[in-house]
């Protein structure tokens, strides 16, 4: 009697459907949270990334629009306007602690004449200023190079205008996940941008009459 009492029990317990559903949604939950976790901190990682890339576009530009002077003279530039613009860059970042978690590498491309002949023109970086407290350096030269092809990734290299300059912005920042970095691609980013420079400028230095804070690149700071 007890043995037909478990067959009677197991086969209601076979044809029980009752639960079916509870452990299909118990079963497919894991995949379904990383599936959404996973699109949370993607969509946020590819937001970050525009923004830091717009960063970077608008920084190139600002500088190769700042200078003081009139229509008939070389216009100079100070640091306390390569300062606003770096302020300005990293209010744009907002929330992402542009220089806190990354850094902005500003040059100025110019030709070298020293090294360019006919046919066969060479550049140098003139200047660079910087800041954020990551220790990255500039992916395509530090200032003082001399005797470059341009800046930029190989085939894609800017060059200057003679008697001018182009203005290079490295934006290097590093993703903070909002969930989980294994959710998110690779958390180092770089965004490049370069924009020459409008009008005729005064190459020979910056200017630092209010003598403000230079950004030099071998020092780090978020201020």
């Amino acid at each position: 009697m007890m043995f037909t009492r478990y067959r009677t029990t197991l086969a209601r317990l076979r044809s029980d459907t009752s639960a079916v559903a509870f452990l299909e949604f118990a079963l497919a939950l894991p995949v379904f949270t990383a599936l959404m976790l996973g699109g949370i901190e993607v969509s946020d990682y590819v937001t970050s990334k525009m923004r830091i890339s717009q960063v970077a576009l608008h920084a190139s530009d600002h500088i190769a629009r700042i200078g003081t002077g009139s229509l008939l003279a070389a216009k100079t530039i100070s640091e306390s306007q390569i300062n606003d613009v770096l302020t300005g860059a990293g209010l744009q970042a907002g929330r992402l602690n542009l220089y806190t978690n990354g850094r902005v590498i500003i040059s100025s491309l110019e030709p070298d004449t020293v090294n360019s002949s006919s046919g066969n023109k060479r550049y140098k970086i003139a200047w660079q200023r910087c800041q954020g407290l990551k220790a990255h350096v500039s992916s395509y030269g530090n200032a003082g190079a001399t005797n470059l092809v341009g800046m930029g990734p190989v085939g894609q290299q800017v060059t200057a205008p003679d008697d001018g300059a182009t203005i290079f912005v490295e934006v290097y920042y590093e993703y903070q996940p909002i969930i989980n970095a294994r959710f998110s691609p690779p958390v180092q980013m770089t965004e490049i941008a370069a924009m020459p420079v409008r009008d005729r400028r005064d190459l020979t230095q910056i200017y630092n009459t209010e003598n403000v804070t230079v950004h030099n690149c071998n020092t780090y700071s978020a201020t």
